[in-house]
């Protein structure tokens, strides 16, 4: 058998399998406890936009300072908007600490 034919067949075959395959785009959004109600629904909708262009979404709950000690107010903020996005998301990973400081949730499309 001859090596280069062996190794242009081998290359065609990668080539190939990189054709098919399909990274998927994770997009982040982050918030802060003490979010106001207008920025909270303005970064849903971009989530919302997101997700429905294909994309996974990865919400980040920031903690600076002495918010840290309230982590409930995080985990209410994360099911708030989880909630907004329920007709089209559902939740892959649940809500978890990353880090000293963020609190984060990955959502993808039903």
């Amino acid at each position: 058998m001859d090596y280069g034919k062996y190794r242009y067949e081998q290359s065609k075959k990668e080539k190939d399998a990189r054709k098919k395959q399909h990274t998927v785009l994770i997009k982040g959004i982050r918030l802060t406890p003490n979010i106001d109600d207008h920025d909270f629904k303005y970064k849903l909708e971009a989530a919302r936009r997101f997700i429905m262009e294909g994309a996974k979404v990865k919400v980040s709950v920031l903690f600076r300072g002495r918010l840290i000690t309230h982590k409930e107010f995080g985990e209410s903020i994360l099911q708030r908007f989880t909630e907004g996005l329920h007709d089209i998301a559902k939740v892959e990973s649940a809500a978890k600490m990353e880090g000293a400081r963020n609190m984060v949730i990955i959502l993808q499309k039903k």
